[in-house]
């Protein structure tokens, strides 16, 4: 297909009812886009793939948390500092562009890990212009990407659009951890709307400012990161473009990706652990139940200097399109406890979960005391914050503070962005011997997160065909907006109304069906096809002596006939 692969989807998807630009009247606004009645229906398909596979399959739970998130929240989740993107602005016609974006089209080069210096100097170097104006632009400033918004009358409590759906677990983890009875591992999952502020999205449906995410938190033992399930995914083979093969400069773009079985990946070291491994794996059934092409999709490891500081290892699941090439749709990271320790740290609620051994095990420990009349004249409204810090210190961190104080009289107790100097009679420390039944640990979060929006981009490109005679969306029945397509070969005899009640009956069994008897029948098949409606139904002079109907498939366009009352089953085993 050529280089205007895009734009035929995207017609496509206009006239057909998929996608529409929003705001249209208006003049429309980047980074907005409506989910016409067809898309509706197709991305609705697409989250309930998703549902069977994280919810019913693996057992997860979903909560529905709010899209407005107090300041607190973003602050403690490092958001407010660290959520941002280099921006440059055009001195001419004050268009802003994302730096890095604006590089990379202008040079050959990754802007993957640069400073903001760094992309300066490459943008004064190069001599890269305003594409709008040809201007020269200002310094590469960072641009935080969350829409501000305030709670209550008056804007005394500022708060921000989400920009990802997954702190909303984190929040609830004290009460998700009672609903589970503190059982590790469980999952939780959430799917809804998230908000990034993007700087000068151009990339359609791919770079959007309002967007879906489906997300799923693994809890696991932080000591434990093997899964029970991994034999059952282990022989599965994988295209994965590892880290040290990307930065081979001796291979090709095609030999940097090997296939090879998620056992020899996590044996071998390429990924991590297996549970990682497994989650790659249930990826990518995800995206081959809903028809993503396996010859299009691949599984690329973070590099180094762009792994997230949180993160000791990330997958991406990219899909490949004509336009924009390898587009992630899917991370898949071990965060490690970096979450539940910030919004521990910054709420100073108790976040660990108490894990029993099969056996109580007798340790050396050691025993905190504050002296509370000194403690909370000192700290005050910080005393929890500081309690809660010390009582989860673990026997290494411990023995460090007993060391500072007997050398140094004083110890600087450090709480994210914040120092607390404890001295020798803010405390009691006893070193004991007991037996213990369990640890409290803080868990570590593996995290599966989907673009909804992109995946249903990426789709409609894959399942996007032409022929000769016809445009077809090569859909899978299970994600197929409409089902079947409903006719009467001719206007008269009786058979519009047998297709009307066909078309009924199978509504009525919960099977999306669509009644058509505009045009010539070759034309109705056309529409349908256009439309990936994977089955048509024709009622024709044959119905009228036999009650039997044709069925019409859309890929291989063959035909069978079968009895009107046979239908709906016919259907349902084939969708």
């Amino acid at each position: 297909m050529s280089e205007d692969k895009y734009e035929k989807v995207m017609d496509l998807a206009k006239r057909r009812g998929y996608l529409w630009s929003s705001f249209e009247i208006y003049g429309g606004i980047a980074g907005f886009v409506d989910y016409a009645p067809l898309g509706t229906i197709l991305k609705n398909n697409i989250i309930d793939t998703w549902r069977k596979h994280y919810i019913i399959n693996e057992e997860f739970y979903e909560i529905d948390s709010p899209t407005i998130t107090p300041y607190e929240v973003l602050k403690a989740s490092g958001h407010v500092d660290n959520f941002t993107d280099p921006m440059v602005e055009c001195k001419e016609c004050l268009e802003s562009f994302r730096a890095d974006h604006i590089i990379e089209e202008n040079i050959n080069i990754n802007t993957e890990g640069k400073t903001l210096e760094e992309l300066n100097e490459l943008i004064k170097k190069h001599n890269i212009r305003c594409p709008k104006c040809g201007g020269e632009f200002g310094d590469v400033k960072k641009y935080n990407l969350m829409f501000l918004t305030s709670i209550g009358p008056g804007g005394k409590r500022t708060g921000y659009m989400r920009p990802e759906t997954a702190q909303g677990i984190f929040i609830q983890f004290k009460r998700l951890a009672s609903f589970f009875r503190n059982k590790l591992p469980f999952g939780v999952a959430q799917i809804g709307k998230s908000y990034r502020n993007e700087i000068s999205p151009r990339q359609g449906v791919i770079r959007l400012r309002e967007f879906t995410q489906a997300e799923a938190e693994f809890f696991v033992h932080p000591k434990i990161k093997n899964h029970k399930r991994f034999k059952d995914v282990e022989n599965d083979i994988i295209p994965l473009l590892p880290a040290d093969r990307q930065m081979d400069e001796t291979l090709s773009s095609e030999e940097k990706v090997v296939n090879m079985s998620l056992k020899d990946a996590v044996e071998k070291g390429i990924i991590r652990h297996e549970t990682i491994a497994y989650f790659v794996a249930i990826t990518k059934r995800f995206l081959m139940d809903i028809g993503i092409d396996i010859n299009r999709l691949r599984f690329r490891q973070h590099l180094p200097d762009e792994m997230a500081h949180y993160a000791i290892d990330c997958w991406d699941a990219e899909i490949y399109t004509d336009r924009f090439g390898w587009i992630e749709c899917v991370g898949i990271a071990d965060r490690t406890d970096y979450d539940l320790k910030a919004h521990m740290n910054h709420s100073g609620v108790d976040l660990s979960v108490f894990v029993e051994y099969d056996k109580p095990k007798e340790i050396e420990t050691y025993d905190i005391e504050l002296n509370y009349k000194v403690v909370g004249k000192v700290f005050k409204k910080d005393m929890k914050l500081v309690e809660n810090t010390l009582n989860n210190m673990d026997n290494s961190e411990i023995e460090k503070l007993v060391k500072e104080l007997n050398e140094n009289g004083k110890y600087i107790l450090t709480i994210e962005d914040k120092e607390f100097e404890i001295l020798n009679d803010y405390l009691k420390i006893n070193k004991t011997k007991k037996k213990i039944s369990g640890e409290k640990v803080l868990p570590h979060v593996i995290e599966p997160s989907y673009g909804i929006d992109r995946i249903t981009y990426c789709l409609l490109e894959h399942a996007y065909n032409e022929e000769e005679d016809r445009t077809y969306l090569k859909l899978k029945p299970e994600v197929a907006p409409v089902k079947v397509g409903v006719f009467p070969l001719v206007n008269k005899q009786g058979m519009p109304e047998i297709a009307m009640e066909i078309k009924d009956n199978l509504r009525k069994n919960g099977i999306i069906a669509e009644y058509d008897d505009s045009g010539a029948i070759g034309r109705r098949y056309m529409r349908m096809d256009e439309v990936g409606t994977p089955f048509c139904i024709t009622v024709d002079g044959q119905t009228l002596e036999d009650g039997t109907i044709t069925i019409r498939h859309r890929d291989t366009r063959e035909q069978i006939r079968i009895k009107i009352d046979e239908v709906v089953d016919y259907i349902k085993r084939n969708i």
